[in-house]
């Protein structure tokens, strides 16, 4: 039990380092999926069904059970978008002459952390610690959007442990809590003058939720697995400008991820994945005066669902060098009818190189690339009367340009010595 006390210790305190780090969103929405620099080589890619290593686990923790042994994946990734926003005709005329946002994407590190044991033949426990949602957006402090949105931040904090159970040799299945701290801060201007003051609205929560997940090899060579992420709700408590103290009730979404690995040859393999986000959960999130004991407004989000996917290839070149490859393609919960200064999302395509280099049987460094680009260019942004974002007669209608791109390393490494391999039986030589 040493061995499990050193472990989990280990993988707590890696992910605290979390707590310095915001993210800006690279998938639908605010969500991140930035969590496993050697998934990312495949667009993600069969995650679900342990593409990723033990870093799979953020799609289904029933991966915790592919690793023997006791094993940590530590993964940093930059996340370098840009975006900028151009108001067109049709602006409320006192504020296109305030002029466009600039680049309001901001550069973020994410790190996640992933840690197994492996107690007997069948059962397994994990921990990980990762960041599963985040944004940071930040115009010009004079534009022509200044009255919807002068900054934004969404900074969140996951703990997930996980018991795992191999059932069989062919059958796994893995579940365990969810602990998450989730924080915004949204910041606008009272008025169309460049000197207006600042609106702002603040809080934070801590939340539970749970996964639960299956991973079952068909046949040699063909894995499967089926990953689970509830829904989190947040009593966002803080204050907001000319109200005081304030709450929120906030739903996060779950997500079901479906991934596939299907090995071609002994060195090559096919990575299919599919992920749904039902960000309808989010909904209209009212905030309430807690001196008034009534809603004051809300955050008309009106998110969609959000759907993924992916195909990714590895093959490995050496027994050292593993080379990948991936694309994706993501349909947002963001589309005309919602999209807002704050996060001008929409549809994008995803494509990724990366390569893992197994320095020892204890060792393992990954590194990926992947850029992001929106679906046909510009996202059309409408704040028009009919639109629940709307204040009149303050009408804005712009073009967002936006794009990524995102580098990731990743460390893997077996605390315990693996055991040395069967010895190969001598043939029995008989004398006759």
């Amino acid at each position: 039990m040493t061995g499990l006390w050193r472990a989990t210790l280990l993988a707590g305190a890696s992910a605290a380092l979390l707590a310095g780090a915001s993210g800006a969103a690279q998938a639908g929405a605010f969500g991140l999926r930035e969590q496993s620099a050697q998934a990312m080589g495949m667009a993600f890619a069969g995650a679900a069904s342990g593409s990723g290593g033990l870093s799979s686990m953020f799609w289904n923790p029933a991966v915790v059970t592919m690793k023997p042994g006791w094993n940590s994946d530590f993964n940093a990734t930059l996340v370098a978008p840009s975006a900028t926003i151009t108001p067109t005709t049709g602006t409320f005329p006192p504020l296109i002459g305030l002029g466009g946002s600039g680049d309001i994407g901001q550069a973020a590190v994410l790190p996640a952390t992933y840690s197994n044991y492996q107690i007997n033949d069948q059962l397994f426990i994990g921990l990980s610690g990762a960041a599963p949602f985040g944004l940071i957006t930040k115009p010009n402090s004079v534009w022509a959007g200044q009255t919807y949105s002068r900054s934004s931040k969404i900074f969140s904090l996951n703990f997930n442990p996980v018991i795992g159970y191999k059932v069989n040799d062919w059958l796994s299945v893995a579940a365990g809590p969810v602990l998450e701290y989730f924080k915004l801060t949204l910041r606008q201007a009272t008025g169309i003058t460049p000197g207006a003051p600042t609106a702002f609205l603040k809080g934070d929560d801590w939340g539970w939720g749970f996964t639960a997940g299956v991973v079952a090899r068909l046949s040699e060579g063909t894995t499967v697995g089926v990953g689970y992420r509830s829904s989190i709700n947040h009593q966002i408590e803080g204050s907001a400008f000319g109200i005081g103290q304030v709450r929120a009730s906030l739903n996060t979404p779950e997500k079901v991820s479906v991934g596939l690995t299907q090995a071609i040859t002994q060195d090559f393999r096919l990575n299919f994945g599919f992920e749904w986000d039902n960000w309808t959960r989010i909904g209209t999130p009212a905030i309430v005066s807690l001196a008034l004991g009534r809603p004051v407004t809300a955050l008309p989000l009106n998110y969609k669902h959000g759907f993924y996917y992916s195909l990714g290839a590895e093959y490995d070149f050496t027994p050292q060098w593993t080379g990948r490859v991936g694309f994706a393609y993501e349909q947002s919960p963001i589309d005309i009818s919602n999209r807002s200064t704050r996060l001008p999302d929409g549809d994008r395509y995803f494509a990724s190189v990366g390569a893992s280099y197994r320095y020892s049987e204890k060792i393992q460094f990954d590194v990926s690339y992947q850029h992001l680009f929106s679906v046909g260019g510009r996202n059309r942004i409408a704040i028009v009367p009919g639109e629940p974002l709307y204040t009149p007669p303050l009408a804005f209608l712009a073009t967002a340009d936006a794009s990524a791109d995102i580098v990731s390393v990743g460390l893997k490494y077996r605390w315990d010595t693996p055991p040395a391999p069967a010895p190969i039986p001598v043939p029995l030589v008989r004398k006759y």
